[in-house]
This record gives C-alpha cells, structure tokens and sequence, in this order.
C-alpha cells in the first residue's frame, strides 16, 4: 500500500485536541510511573526507605506502578494515536467530540483513582486487575465510549480500505472489554471491598487466561496498530509486505487467546491445560517474528535514516525489543525452562525487555512524531535531545534486562541447588543476598530511562512553546535547533 493515508487531500477538520491531551498525559503519567518503578526498586535495596509508612510500601506502590505504566503511560498514549491514526487513515473526523472527550476526561478519572485507592490498600489482589469493582465499572463505561468513538468513525470512513493498524487497534479495544468484563466479575461487600465470582483454580485460570492476554492485546496488539501507522510515515516508506500485516493480524489474534495457562505451570491447574498453554506460546514466535520482520523490512533501501533520524532509532530499536521479547516468552513457556525461570527476576527481565523496551520505545518515538504535527511546529526544539534520550533509554533498558536475567538464573539454580543427601544447599535469604549487586544496577537501569523520560517532557515543553508557524508546515526529523 502506498501511503497509510491514501491520496493526497484537502485538510480535514480533524479533532486534534482529544489527541492533543493523550499525548501530553502520555508523557506526564510516564514520568509518574517510572518514578514509582525507581522508589519501589529502592525499597528491594533499602527496605526502610519509606520508614514503614504503610501506603509506601512496596506491596502497596508495586501495583500502583504497574497501573500507571501499562494503563495510565500505555492506555493514553494507544488511545491518543488511534484518535490520530483512524482519522487519518479513513479521511474523516471523530464521529463524536463529546464522546471522545468523556473518554480522555473518563480514563484520566481512573488513573486518579487508582492512584488513591491503591496506595491505602484497596484491591482485589489480582495482576494487573487490582482495581476494586466501582472503578471497574468506570472503566467499562469509558471503554464503551472509546470503542464507540473508534468504530463509528471506521464506519462512517470515506475510503473503502481499512488500513491495518486500524485492524489492530480494533482488536485491542475488543479483547480488552471482554478481558475486563469476564476476569472483574466480582461479588461487592462494601464500596471498596468484593470476592471475586470465581474460585480456586477456575479463579486463577481466569485471572492468567487475562492476564496474559492484557499483555497479548493491551500491550501487544494495541502497540502494533502503532507500529504499523508510525514507522511507515516517519520512514516515509510503504510497509513491507501488506500482505504479510493481513496474515500477522489474523494469525496473532487467533494465537494469543489460549497461551495464558504457561502462567501457572506446575500448579492446581490441570497438567493437559499447562501443555496446552505451552504449545500455543510456542506458536506464537511465527507470527510475532513476521510482525517485527515486516516492521524492519520497511526500512529495505533506507537504512541510512537511522544516522540521522533518532525518532526512527526509537521506532526500529523497538522492534528489535518486541523480537526479542516474543521470542524469550514462548521459550520461557517451555516446562523444563519454566521450572528453572519461574518466580525468579528471570520473569522481571523478560517483563521489562517488553514494556521498557517494546511498549516504552515505540510510544516514545510515536509521541516524539506526533508533537510537532499536533502543536503546528516544524520539528521537536531539539534533535540532540532525542539522541541523548534515545541512549539514555536503551543503556537503562540494557543494564536493568541484563541484571535481572543474571539473576533469575541464578536464583534458579541457587533455589534447585541439592547437596549428596538431596538436601537444599542454599536457604533462601542467601539467594536474595547474592540477588542484591544486581538490584543495585536493576536501580541504575532504572534511574537511566527515567531520566530519559525529563529529557523528554523537557523537549516536549520547549516544543509546545515555540511560536506555531502561521500556516500547517511539512514536519521533518529535524529540529528547531
């Protein structure tokens, strides 16, 4: 396909604002959560950090960190670019400004409540899915809306193609609702307290059966949509293989559904179910590796880019991130790599490589591509600033996956480790006690790619600041200065 946007066309009145807003709380909550990522990567060093005060403590800021980067950091800037992207890419504006509105005004309302609520400990106690049943049913009212506003513009397109990252942005926003209505099923006691309406192994099939596949559509699929729109444009080159984007599409969602059981191998679950789960991550690597393939083949005759554009550097390293990532997960699935990597930092690294690395990249150099286009201005304040952030960003990631693989292997072993007897060798304290050097460069790795993210806000600010130029201006990968 040519162009993601089709033939060249007079301007459209297209509702930038509600992207507008996204994408700014895209990089603020960023910052937010990272932070909160950096404080609770403290606590595992210095555990009196906080001085005992209960709503800093690690079991109550460790979800609240997970909420804010994958929800508040990834769910405002998925939703800011689909805004962006199904605009564009079928000619025509939102269908409703009012319902877009109540969407970013909606979401914001969660991520502040999850915000208090979190730390005073109110929770349900489930990954990712923390959250207590009356924030649920806001979410739910929200995603409505969103799912309403997205659709019906598809619907009312002027172009009879649907592009692709529209295919993807759908089934995120599709899996998610069903993900979040099924696994929050809850039974409510009081305002801030519910059981959930499953028990034992049922309740913990669920649970992994969503999240995993709040991994497999919010984090995956949504961030692919992304991708797919992104890198063309910023590479101004078609996609590789549009066909090739049909067949990862279809055989991405088909796949994803059922690994979720690789979550609880060698528990109460049945054996068959395990195996199950297992096979089907093992045959998620085809089609996640033809997605980071075309991805990077798009780049075929213009690699040279790279030198000098750091917005594309983002994009494409990001990829190299999703690679990876998707290949570790299906090998990780494997019961005998299993039975060595789980309940380790193994498991922390793998986690990490794909949301700093994949989900923290691509949404970055989106947002970097996006700014100037929103705000009218010819390019980011300053390239030399991307560049910085764009090796702030993979050092951090490099130090923190590497620290956190190291260690994962080793408290595997340590953990396995029998003496002529068949008696453990290690207690378990002497493996934190090993773990500790590297949660020192965890931290490190962490304070990096936080920093990265200051540099950002910075250059996102001087941007905003910048005279606009009187007229709409072609944007470049170049800067102001």
């Amino acid at each position: 396909m040519p162009n993601p946007e089709g033939a060249a066309a007079p301007p459209l009145p297209y509702n930038d604002r509600v992207v507008r807003q996204f994408t700014i709380m895209t990089v603020v909550w960023g910052i937010v959560g990272m932070l909160v990522g950096v404080l609770i990567a403290s606590l595992l060093i210095w555990p009196d950090l906080t001085h005992g005060i209960p709503w800093l403590s690690y079991g109550r800021l460790r979800p609240l960190h997970t909420n804010a980067v994958i929800f508040a950091f990834g769910g405002c800037g998925l939703i800011g670019t689909s805004y962006y992207v199904v605009q564009r890419t079928c000619q025509v504006p939102l269908i409703s400004d009012k319902l877009a509105a109540f969407t970013f005004w909606g979401w914001q309302l969660v991520i502040v409540l999850a915000a208090i609520t979190l730390p005073l400990g109110y929770t349900q106690s489930k990954e990712y899915a923390e959250l207590e049943w009356p924030i649920d049913i806001l979410i739910t009212l929200v995603w409505v809306a969103y799912a309403v506003v997205f659709f019906g513009t598809i619907v009312k397109r002027k172009v009879p193609h649907i592009y692709v990252a529209n295919w993807f942005y759908g089934a995120f926003i599709i899996a998610v609702a069903v993900l979040h209505v099924v696994n929050s099923a809850a039974i409510p006691v009081t305002l801030t307290k519910s059981y959930s309406a499953y028990a034992g192994a049922a309740d913990a099939m669920i649970q992994w059966w969503y999240g995993h596949n709040a991994v497999g559509f919010f984090l995956t699929a949504g961030f692919l949509g992304m991708m797919y729109y992104f890198i063309p444009k910023q590479a101004q080159r078609p996609i590789y293989s549009y066909r090739l984007s049909v067949v990862h599409f279809w055989a991405l969602i088909s796949v994803y559904m059922w690994a979720g059981p690789h979550h609880l191998h060698y528990t109460a679950l049945p054996d068959w179910v395990q195996s199950l789960g297992m096979v089907f991550s093992l045959i998620l690597l085809a089609p996640s590796w033809g997605g980071m393939i075309n991805g990077m083949m798009t780049l075929s005759g213009a690699w040279h880019k790279l030198r000098t554009d750091p917005i594309l550097k983002f994009l494409i390293v990001s990829l190299s991130f999703y690679g990876m990532s998707t290949f570790e997960g299906p090998m990780m699935s494997i019961k005998t790599v299993n039975a060595l990597s789980h309940y380790t930092d193994w498991t922390i690294g793998h986690v990490h490589s794909g949301a700093l690395g994949w989900v923290g990249m691509i949404t970055i150099g989106s947002v970097y591509m996006l700014v100037p286009r929103l705000f009218n201005r010819p390019g980011m304040h300053s390239t030399r600033a991307i560049e910085v952030h764009f090796w702030l960003t993979t050092i951090g990631i490099v130090l923190y996956i590497a620290a956190m693989w190291i260690a994962g292997v080793m408290q595997g072993l340590m953990w396995r480790a029998t003496d002529e007897n068949g008696v453990l060798v290690y207690s378990f304290i002497e493996s934190i006690r090993a773990t500790y050097p590297y949660y020192l460069i965890r931290l490190a790795g962490g304070v990096l790619y936080l920093s990265g993210m200051l540099v950002m806000a910075w250059n996102v600010w001087k941007t905003i600041r910048t005279e606009p130029a009187p007229q709409p201006v072609a944007v470049t990968a170049g800067a102001l200065s």
